[in-house]
């Protein structure tokens, strides 16, 4: 087990259970350090929080620094995305040199509230609202039924330490806004509802994701059109489904393609296949759709410079 240690409340609370449970699950634990260099001496401070932790705790610590804000300026994203391709990005490494076979990390019920409204504010699908997933892939998320105050009141009963990091109690950054201004302000008026509210969606959201996932990959296996991995879309056999069906498909062609996956994209796509053939429609990434020969091809006309590596979701 490979477990994500900050050296916050969060983090600090999952190492320590895991470690309460270790004679039954009989695991081996490692933990996984991120150091983005971003708050001066505090991240250096952390970092030496962690590491004495796991020295006195006997658990093998594994430490990256990163220059956060230097490469988020070179791939022209948020510090908050690229710190996150930056986190996954190690631990899938250390995964794969070190035979980890799970990732724990430290996300709550109020990650998962944060992250619900932030995609319903950006304009997410309906399925994005699941938020968070207790389990993505080797990512398991084992606080996720728990909130924070659950959490803090675990580590004062049974003494833990942890570090506070001051800069997420600002309102700067859009998730921050949401953590310290929406969140708390409907929760004054609607007490103890809204996340208990948002978690109930969340699962409902996860179930619908299920089934559309299911539906979607039976009627892309029937239908021969449909390569997505070749970027050749059948516009009749398009045609016979329903507008969300397409939108489906067409988001997966995209992903496939290692395209982003945008609204406003898809609906210049579905618009597409009702056009007479020659025309084209960019979708980014240097990759232009094509509608040609009764086919929506996609090709790469150039290869985008700084991209970065793709990375998994903290949802």
């Amino acid at each position: 087990m490979l477990v994500a240690v900050s050296g916050g409340p969060d983090s600090m609370a999952l190492l320590h259970l895991f470690s309460a449970v270790l004679p039954v699950v009989q695991c081996r634990i490692g933990v996984a350090h991120c150091n983005f260099t971003l708050r001066g001496e505090e991240s250096e401070e952390d970092e030496a929080f962690v590491r004495e932790h796991c020295r006195l705790a006997g658990f093998e610590c594994h430490v990256r620094r990163f220059d956060t804000r230097k490469v988020s300026l070179a791939w022209k994203k948020s510090i908050e995305e690229t710190a996150r391709i930056q986190r996954y990005s190690f631990f899938e490494e250390l995964q794969l040199e070190l035979g980890y076979s799970r990732i724990a990390t430290g996300h709550h019920s109020g990650d998962n509230a944060e992250t619900m409204l932030f995609n319903l504010f950006r304009g997410s699908s309906m399925t994005a609202l699941r938020g968070i997933r207790s389990v993505h892939g080797s990512v398991i998320r084992p606080l996720l039924p728990f909130s924070r105050d659950e959490i803090i009141a675990y580590l004062h009963e049974s003494g833990r330490p942890w570090r506070t990091d001051l800069s997420n109690s600002g309102i700067e950054h859009d998730r921050n806004f949401i953590r310290n201004r929406v969140i708390p302000l409907i929760e004054e008026r609607f007490r103890y509802k809204l996340t208990a509210s948002l978690q109930r969606m969340s699962e409902h959201a996860g179930e619908l994701d299920e089934f559309v996932e299911a539906h979607i990959g039976r009627l892309i296996d029937e239908h021969t059109g449909f390569d997505l991995a070749g970027g050749n879309l059948h516009v009749v056999s398009l045609l016979t489904l329903t507008l969300f069906e397409r939108k489906e498909i067409l988001k997966r062609a995209l992903q496939s393609q290692g395209a982003k996956v945008d609204s406003r994209v898809l609906q210049r796509l579905v618009e597409l296949t009702l056009q007479q053939a020659g025309r084209s429609v960019p979708v980014g990434g240097g990759i232009v759709a094509v509608s040609k020969d009764g086919f929506l091809r996609f090709r790469r006309e150039s290869s985008p410079a700084g991209d970065p590596p793709e990375g998994p979701s903290a949802g």
